[in-house]
């Protein structure tokens, strides 16, 4: 006996497009209105200004080294002509990342706080991990047609399991001593997931949100074969030529733009990095000197 899954498939998409296309128009319009959005104020931005505001970031809150491996890196990417698809391809990534923490954030959390939650979710974050990449694809073109939109859509399902884990992970793993004090003090439920348990769990967090965007980067580069643009023409016309100088340039732009966001994101779950932590070093090193003639008059009295 054969079951015949894949027409099943068929029938569940088909009856959706019949019956719920104007709903598929407000969720393509919603998604469209964030990544223009995105896309506008990257652009709008004149290419100086745009690689100086990311040497900046990286200065912050990375380190001086990382600030110069920003600059240089950028310079070229601009110099193979790449910045234009470069922006692109990091409007997705940002939409597709804000959407997929809009998303699994909250569903992170219910996982954290209801077991039934966790175990009627855990197999549909197995299913989209392990299902190839291209399989989003296809829906996605039919629902959507074709360009950055369906490609978005594409991107927040194959990315967002690890927000979604990570999440619950780090809440699951805050002490029980944290929790038993806030109870002790009379914080309510949203109290106590928004003052000790989210904040504890911040680094699991942004662990989850750093392999989103990464996962996003990857997949925006896949999903260019549908129309959704950036460094994934580049690739895909390298390709398609076999040009291989051509893919290895769409490839090197999108391992820099991968670098800087891993970098950066890494170091928003941890505290005292990049430019601060100079500051602080020289700060202290100011104040030491100034608190020994102090020391000495107190110990001499």
């Amino acid at each position: 006996m054969n079951f015949e899954i894949g027409d099943a498939v068929d029938t569940a998409v088909n009856y959706v497009l019949d019956n719920y296309s104007p709903a598929l128009d407000v969720i393509a319009s919603a998604i469209g209105f964030v990544t223009d959005g995105i896309l506008n104020l990257l652009t709008s931005a004149p290419m100086p200004l745009g690689i100086a505001l990311f040497v900046l970031l990286s200065l912050w809150r990375v380190g001086v080294g990382f600030a110069v491996f920003t600059g240089l890196s950028l310079w070229l990417v601009q110099h193979m002509g790449l910045w234009l698809p470069t922006m692109e391809t990091l409007a997705l990534v940002l939409a597709s990342t804000f959407l997929a923490m809009l998303l699994g954030l909250p569903l992170g959390i219910a996982m954290a706080r209801r077991d039934a939650v966790a175990a009627a979710v855990r197999p549909v974050l197995d299913l989209m991990q392990t299902m190839p990449a291209f399989v989003y694809l296809i829906p996605a073109a039919m629902f959507f047609g074709l360009g950055a939109v369906p490609g978005t859509i594409a991107t927040v399902i194959f990315a967002m399991p690890p927000v979604v884990r990570l999440t619950n992970l780090g809440i699951r793993q805050v002490d029980a001593e944290f929790i038993e004090a806030g109870q002790a003090f009379g914080c309510t439920s949203a109290q106590l997931l928004f003052k000790v348990q989210l904040p504890n769990a911040l680094p699991s967090i942004m662990a989850g949100i750093n392999q989103t965007i990464m996962l996003s980067l990857s997949m925006v580069v896949i999903a260019s074969m549908i129309g959704a643009g950036g460094i994934g023409n580049i690739v895909l016309t390298g390709i398609q030529r076999l040009d291989v100088g051509t893919g290895f340039e769409g490839g090197l732009a999108v391992v820099i733009l991968a670098v800087i966001l891993d970098r950066i994101t890494q170091s928003l779950g941890r505290e005292g990095v990049g430019f601060r932590r100079f500051l602080s070093a020289k700060t202290a090193s100011r104040q030491a000197p100034a608190a020994a003639p102090g020391v000495a008059a107190s110990t001499t009295g």
